[in-house]
């Protein structure tokens, strides 16, 4: 009797943690569908974990090689499913401008984090980016963009911004920067800053303009925005 009984109370916690754990997934399906401050977050959220995860995951692959722009393959493999899963739509154009061999500085508007998707299927072999130096103290995603070779400089201070842009100059094969120096919202581009020009001079190679096209329609923070099935059109003439 008391084993029976027993059995009956597991079998009813069982079924009730299931019954719970299906109504949470029922109430969070609803909620994507039909709240669009929730799809919104849950997306952001989704988007900026998937590069968590997967950098705690390329840490120890990484180290094997150490800091080589090589590593940026492993940041792209696991970078461009993301994609299809958020179910963003990327039509490239003029991509025979990359065709050049040699180094070359990219300069691109930056928007969000949804760049990198861009950026991911577009970035050429041995290329890295410059990039704040903050990021450089964002857990393991700071550990594998070092390891992958991204130049990090400080903002506030000039004068050894300089110098590691010049460094870079005389080391680096192809570079990606976002001249603007923060995000912009917006569906106007910021004032660039001029070092990557500086850079391109210094080292006499070429400058491609990459320009990613407004996300608005599908991607707008003032409007906790975030959908699916829109395009964005990367394109540089």
């Amino acid at each position: 009797g008391l084993k029976w009984g027993t059995a009956m109370i597991m079998n009813m916690v069982l079924s009730l943690g299931l019954v719970n754990i299906f109504l949470f997934f029922f109430a969070a399906f609803l909620l994507y569908c039909y709240s669009n401050i929730f799809r919104y977050y849950f997306r952001i959220h989704y988007l900026n974990g998937w590069m968590l995860l997967w950098s705690i995951v390329l840490v120890p692959v990484m180290v094997l090689r150490g800091r080589n722009v090589a590593n940026m393959r492993l940041l792209r493999l696991v970078m461009l499913p993301l994609k299809y899963i958020l179910g963003i739509k990327l039509n490239v154009r003029g991509a025979t401008n990359l065709n050049l061999k040699g180094p070359y500085v990219m300069v691109a508007n930056h928007q969000s984090n949804v760049d990198f998707l861009g950026m991911f299927q577009i970035l050429p072999d041995r290329c890295t980016l410059i990039v704040k130096k903050e990021i450089l103290y964002y857990f393991t995603i700071g550990m594998v963009t070092w390891l992958s070779g991204f130049i990090f400089i400080d903002r506030k201070n000039r004068d050894p911004t300089i110098k590691i842009m010049s460094e870079a100059a005389d080391t680096m094969l192809r570079l990606w920067i976002f001249p603007e120096g923060t995000r912009s919202y917006s569906s106007t581009i910021l004032p660039f800053k001029t070092g990557a020009f500086h850079l391109a001079v210094k080292a006499q190679v070429p400058i491609i303009p990459v320009v990613m096209s407004c996300y608005l329609p599908f991607f707008n923070t003032k409007l906790n925005k975030f959908t699916t099935g829109s395009s964005i059109g990367v394109g540089w003439e």
